[in-house]
């Protein structure tokens, strides 16, 4: 008897996923503050549930900074996803693009850690550079399919704009810097129409060249 049900692999409790997604939600808000309450026990606290619950999803530190991370990425994508319906594609690529400010932010709490996680697993960089990028590529096509951007930047260029701003910026607030910044960077990329330069009437050069005398 114990055989016939020996392949049949249990889905996780309802409750089981609840804790787990609270436990990912507690320490992306812990890890993005930073500092010394940047803890484990400060990550259970926030999600409301006990120390041996949050090790039993996640029995090591860099079992949940890699959680963490892959969450937040695969978020990033999916949000790419959703807004390529979105109306205004300029205005898509700068909410996503502001979306990912926040997401470094949780990567700046846990950088020392995320450091020695992707150390040890160089397929986690290469997952999250390559959704990432995919994400932005999607993104940057659509706007300059319709006219409204440069199409001599790519998704490389733009990814490297973005970690460039966010990673030279550490002081309090840091965050509202940088998003001013990325609308000044959005901006630049929208292709501006073209000044028509009119050529001066004969009767204006005539009444110029008197005055001169």
């Amino acid at each position: 008897m114990a055989s016939q049900f020996a392949g049949i692999v249990r889905k996780p409790r309802a409750d089981a996923v609840r804790n787990r997604e609270r436990v990912l939600e507690a320490a992306k808000a812990v890890f993005s503050a930073g500092g010394p309450e940047a803890s484990l026990e400060a990550v259970a606290r926030h999600a409301g549930v006990g120390i041996g619950t949050l090790y039993r999803h996640f029995p090591t530190r860099e079992a949940l900074y890699e959680a963490v991370y892959r969450r937040e990425v695969d978020q990033l994508g999916d949000l790419a996803d959703q807004l390529h319906d979105e109306a205004d594609p300029v205005e898509a690529l700068r909410h996503w693009l502001h979306a990912n400010v926040e997401f470094v932010a949780t990567k700046k709490g846990m950088a020392a850690a995320l450091a020695l996680v992707a150390h040890g697993s160089p397929e986690l960089h290469a997952y999250s550079l390559d959704r990432l990028t995919k994400a932005i590529a999607a993104l940057l096509a659509r706007a300059v399919a319709a006219g409204e951007i440069r199409a001599d930047i790519s998704a490389e260029d733009v990814l490297r704009a973005l970690i460039g701003l966010c990673y030279m910026h550490d002081q309090a607030g840091w965050q509202s810097t940088v998003l001013r910044l990325l609308d000044v960077f959005i901006d630049g990329l929208r292709l501006q129409p073209a000044k028509v330069v009119t050529a001066p009437k004969p009767t204006a050069v005539k009444k110029a060249a008197k005055r001169k005398r």
